[in-house]
């Protein structure tokens, strides 16, 4: 056996989408990771497709957007939603949402994409090893302990070879089943299972079928064959997914899609068939000393919000800031207790509103299956509110009934365009940063905080200051501490509240 003491100081275990971002902001972090995946490449399956906006704001912020775009650029029009009886027959639906289409520029500086999960995936691989990150595909943890000071692994590759990895924390992004969690004894929560269903992965020349119907999903409603098609590529590679009959005999599915397709002479040539079971589970904890539960390991939810990657990714944001500012002894280790705090509830919301959402996609947005109310479609991706954790909460209201960023604490930073073209959120970048009004003189000094930016008064209304207020703004794009208007002592109150936050009040 080999040992290797201290290699790395976070261990990520697991190499899909998640742990792959969470060796990127790491990195942007300048912590020193080391990733292992036991499958010998990236997934083969298409997978999760939808990349939200928040997620594409932070693949923005470590400046891999336009890297993803690229990857994207097979969907890059196929973004709307169809039904009909069959796919021959199908038509494009409105696009709407309950409060009505948002101004998307005044609410984003980034676009949400589609990017098949076995096209991302290699994609964030190859700018993790470009960024200096230590990938290990082919190789499996089977065995962890824990001790005051960090984790030992024991790592297995594929030829046998057995070593042991030192670190000080270890992420484990290891999926729905997730041994690392099964090991902690972690328990989970939720509605459970929801059903059945099964993907048809499938190869088919329907680019003249969709032609000037390019489609995201397209329901098929027609009793012989229920079901949607998805868009992996918009030309060559289809998902069908359906609830019936999960369990026919692999020889049945190439009748069954013509059927759903509507097009009877097709040559199909069927890729793979994936049962499922869509369900909702929740980890009780995210934490257990220096080990961190993120993506499925933690959560795992129906598709139907299009949720359950994009919480992931934006788990791993959430922690790498953290470790980073521990890890180079800028923050107490008591900083790392605010992961689960802050993003335990939001898996559990997200899990729960993507539970409840009908797969009609005709109703998705205005109707839930069991009358639980839903949330506005936006908000629940760029809206939510941390309940309690790093930042100061103070006593602002907060609804997810529609778009609600108005400054207040454990919000993300409200986009807003300055003089140069950039967003607000641009100014964001690996350690706190202060934003205050055109009047706060005051604040200018470099002991109330060396990385500032003076806005103008429409920014102040947006957030909710007056022209000597501030906004204190977590890197992770978070509000953490906001002045309404000039402190006493700005520089005195600064120091607190981050003091507070990083968990050094003490």
């Amino acid at each position: 056996m080999m040992y290797n003491v201290h290699a790395s100081r976070v261990l990520i275990v697991g190499g899909g989408l998640v742990g792959l971002s969470a060796a990127l902001f790491l990195r942007r972090h300048g912590v020193p990771t080391t990733l292992v995946e036991r499958r010998a490449n990236t997934s083969p399956q298409p997978k999760a497709r939808r990349i939200n906006i928040r997620t594409m704001e932070l693949f923005r912020q470590i400046g891999i957007a336009e890297d993803v775009l690229a990857a994207a650029a097979d969907l890059a029009n196929h973004q709307a939603m169809a039904a009909g009886p069959t796919l021959a027959h199908a038509t494009r639906l409105p696009f709407t949402l309950p409060g009505g289409v948002p101004d998307w520029e005044t609410i984003t500086p980034a676009a949400a994409c589609l990017c098949a999960q076995d096209t991302l995936e290699p994609t964030l691989r190859d700018l993790a090893k470009a960024r200096g990150g230590d990938l290990r595909f082919g190789v499996e943890c089977t065995d962890f302990t824990e001790d005051t000071t960090g984790v030992t692994a024991t790592l297995r590759s594929a030829d046998g070879t057995v070593e042991q990895l030192r670190a000080d924390y270890l992420i484990a992004a290891d999926g729905a089943a997730s041994p690392i969690r099964r090991r902690l004894g972690i328990p989970r929560s939720g509605r459970g299972t929801l059903g059945r269903a099964v993907n048809v992965y499938f190869r088919a020349d329907l680019s003249e079928v969709v032609r000037g119907r390019e489609f995201n999903l397209c329901q098929i409603d027609n009793d012989r064959a229920p079901g949607a098609f998805a868009s992996v590529d918009g030309r060559f590679r289809w998902i069908f997914t359906t609830g019936q009959e999960t369990d026919r005999p692999a020889a049945e599915w190439p009748g069954v899609l013509r059927t759903a397709l509507g097009v009877p002479g097709i040559e199909v040539e069927v890729l793979s068939v994936l049962p499922w079971e869509p369900g909702m589970f929740v980890a009780d904890r995210y934490r257990a000393g220096r080990i961190f539960l993120a993506g499925d390991a933690a959560h795992v939810m129906p598709p139907y919000a299009a949720a359950g990657a994009n919480t992931g990714i934006q788990d791993a944001h959430n922690l790498a800031w953290k470790l980073g500012m521990v890890l180079r002894g800028a923050a107490a280790a008591t900083l790392l207790d605010s992961y689960h705090a802050e993003r335990h509830p939001v898996g559990l919301f997200t899990a729960d509103q993507s539970s409840v959402r009908t797969a009609d996609l005709r109703r998705m947005t205005i109707e839930s299956t069991d009358g639980t109310p839903l949330a506005d479609p936006i908000a629940l991706i760029l809206g939510t509110r941390y309940r309690a954790g790093a930042f100061v909460p103070d006593d602002s209201a907060h609804t997810m009934d529609r778009l609600d960023l108005t400054g207040q604490p454990g919000t993300r930073l409200p986009h807003h365009r300055i003089r140069d073209g950039r967003s607000s959120l641009d100014l964001i970048d690996t350690e706190f940063t202060l934003f205050t009004g055109p009047g706060g003189i005051p604040w200018r000094s470099p002991a109330a905080h060396p990385i500032r930016h003076e806005m103008d008064e429409s920014w102040c209304a947006t957030v909710g200051v007056d022209r000597t207020g501030a906004v204190l703004v977590r890197p992770d794009q978070i509000i953490a501490w906001r002045a309404h208007t000039l402190p006493g002592d700005p520089a005195a109150a600064l120091r607190t509240a981050v003091d507070r936050i990083v968990g050094t009040a003490a």
